[in-house]
C-alpha cells in the first residue's frame, strides 16, 4: 500500500516541500532511527494516498489544514477495510499526529481534529507464561546441541536468571563482571536506570559460577558478563535465538520467549501466594497496574482448575 507510493505523486509542491521538510526534522532534530523514520513516512504516505482520493487531487496545504474529524474518521475505517488490527492502526494514527504535530509547530499549519480523534482501543494482552513444568524442561535443555560447553552453560546461567530472579532480558545481559551476586541478594538497574533489590537463589549462583569456570575470556570487573564467541556483550538475538531453538525441540508454543521466563516468575510466585507489591518492586514496576496483569492470568488458571476438578462445576 504505502510502500508503493512516494510524495510526488500524491501532494502539490508545497505539500511534498512540508513532507521532507518533516522527514529531516526527524532525523536531524529528533534523531530517530533510519528504520523509525521509515516507517513513519510510509504511514503518512498511507495517509496522504487517503487524503488524495478522498479530494478528488493532489494533496494541498489547505486541504491538510481544513480536513475535518470526519475526514480523520473515514481515514481510520479506511485502514481498518484494508485489514490493519487495531495496534497497527494506532501505531499509523500516532505517525500521522506527529506529521500535524510537526506542521503545526514549524509551519504554521494547525488542524485542531487531528487531536480530537480517538486512538483505536487495543486490547490488553496478558503475559502469557510457560507452567512450571515447561519453564524447567527450557532451563533443563536450552542450547543443548552446542558443541561449545562454556556458550550452552552461558546461555543455562542466563534463562535461569530471567526465570529466578524475574530479570528483563536487558538487565541480565546489560551485567557486568563486578555486578556477579555474591550473597543471597543483588542490586539491578532497570528502565530509567530505577535500582531494585533482587534476591538470588542458589541454583543461579550456581548456573553463573558453571559459566565462568567454563568461558575461555579473562573477564575483568568492567567487562561484560554475558560475552558471545568474540568476547563482546552477548546480542539479545543470540538469546532469542536459543530459546526458538529449545522450545521447537521441546514442542512448547511460540509465547515461549525469553521474556515469557520473566511472565513465569511473576506468575508462579503469585499462583505460590506471593505479595503483589513484593512482585511489583522485585520486577521493577512503577505502577502496580502493570503487576495486576498477573493476577488476570493466575485468575484463568484458578478458574481451569475449579471447572475441571469441582463436582458443581459441570
Amino acid at each position: 500500500m504505502a510502500k508503493n507510493h512516494n510524495i510526488e505523486e500524491l501532494g502539490g509542491p508545497r505539500v511534498v516541500g512540508l513532507f521532507l521538510g518533516w522527514q529531516q526534522y526527524l532525523i536531524s532534530e529528533k534523531r530517530f532511527s533510519e528504520h523509525t523514520v521509515s516507517n513513519y513516512g510510509r504511514d503518512v504516505l498511507t495517509f496522504m494516498a487517503f487524503a488524495r482520493d478522498h479530494g478528488g487531487g493532489l494533496v494541498t496545504r489547505g486541504q491538510l489544514e481544513n480536513l475535518t474529524l470526519s475526514d480523520f474518521r473515514s481515514y481510520l475505517m479506511n485502514l481498518k477495510m484494508a485489514g490493519l488490527g487495531a495496534k497497527s492502526m494506532a501505531r499509523a494514527l500516532s505517525s500521522v499526529r506527529n506529521f500535524f504535530r510537526y506542521l503545526a509547530k514549524r509551519e504554521n499549519l494547525k488542524n485542531p481534529n487531528i487531536s480530537e480523534i480517538r486512538t483505536p482501543k487495543i486490547p490488553k494482552s496478558l503475559p502469557r507464561p510457560l507452567t512450571t513444568e515447561g519453564a524447567g524442561q527450557v532451563l533443563e535443555n536450552i542450547s543443548a546441541d552446542q558443541k561449545e560447553e562454556w556458550v550452552r552453560a552461558r546461555d543455562v546461567a542466563i534463562v535461569t536468571l530471567l526465570y529466578g530472579c524475574g530479570l528483563r532480558i536487558s538487565e541480565a545481559l546489560g551485567l557486568d563482571f563486578k555486578d556477579i551476586p555474591r550473597g543471597d541478594s543483588f542490586v539491578i538497574k532497570g528502565k530509567r536506570q530505577k535500582e531494585r533489590v533482587v534476591p538470588v537463589l542458589p541454583i543461579v549462583v550456581e548456573a553463573i559460577e558453571d559459566y565462568l569456570h567454563l568461558c575461555p575470556y579473562d573477564l575483568g570487573d568492567d567487562d561484560p558478563l554475558f560475552v558471545g564467541i568474540r568476547g563482546a556483550r552477548l546480542n539479545p538475538r543470540v538469546v532469542q535465538k536459543a530459546m526458538e531453538n529449545v522450545r521447537r525441540a521441546l514442542g512448547l508454543p511460540e509465547s515461549a520467549t525469553p521474556h515469557a521466563l520473566r511472565h513465569s516468575f511473576a506468575t508462579h510466585l503469585l499462583s505460590a501466594g506471593g505479595d503483589l507489591r513484593t512482585i511489583q518492586e522485585l520486577l521493577g514496576h512503577a505502577s502496580l497496574t502493570t503487576t495486576q496483569h498477573y493476577t488476570d492470568v493466575d485468575e484463568k488458571a484458578l478458574l481451569k482448575v475449579f471447572e475441571k476438578a469441582h463436582p458443581r462445576a459441570k
